[in-house]
């Protein structure tokens, strides 16, 4: 195997692991980060049958929506790229200029707590859950055309349907927004 070969093959496998660890990830970050060019992480891509990042993103939100028994599709913040029942969930947010202060350009509070809020709720495996209790923490300000990853854990789930959930918002793998909800599962016979 010739040097250059051997060179592709090791970056195609360091493309590979850099897209398990975070699949959101742009083509320039992961140029950056494997210390390439934007055209050669395209082409790597393209070698090795990987979407570019919009693509896989709505391959993933398509697997996912009909699982949610919670919410519509459209009362969801962001796209849901993983969802495990009753356990964890992944969403993405690509803020956008509509959602930010016009003077500061920072996304207003309630599009990054609706987009935790929305995901805590679409994990439970209920017809119906509400929050009953949050408690948030906005730990860095978002800046618009940042693409924000909402990461879910249901940690315990306690007698009369209530739910302990975590949510940790990341932008770049920094994270930006913590929350701790305390859902209630409702039965909607009621």
């Amino acid at each position: 195997m010739s040097r250059d070969s051997r060179a592709k093959q090791e970056r195609h496998e360091r493309l590979a692991a850099t897209l398990k660890e975070d699949p959101f990830l742009t083509d320039e970050e992961i140029a950056e980060i494997l210390k390439v060019s934007v055209p050669t992480v395209r082409l790597d891509r393209l070698e090795l049958g990987v979407p570019e990042l919009r693509q896989r993103i709505k391959e993933m939100a398509a697997r996912n929506h009909n699982k949610v028994r919670s919410l519509h599709a459209d009362e969801i913040i962001g796209e849901i790229v993983e969802l495990n029942l009753g356990e964890s969930a992944i969403s993405v947010l690509d803020t956008t200029d509509q959602m930010v202060f016009s003077h500061s350009k920072i996304v207003r509070g309630h599009y990054i707590y609706s987009m935790a809020e929305s995901i805590a709720i679409a994990v439970i495996d209920a017809d119906v859950a509400l929050v009953g209790v949050a408690n948030i923490k906005y730990k860095q300000p978002v800046y618009s055309g940042s693409k924000l990853v909402a990461k879910v854990t249901v940690k315990e789930k306690r007698d009369k349907g209530r739910y302990i959930v975590w949510v940790m918002i990341y932008n770049k793998q920094v994270e930006v927004f913590r929350g701790k909800f305390i859902l209630v599962a409702i039965d909607k016979n009621r």
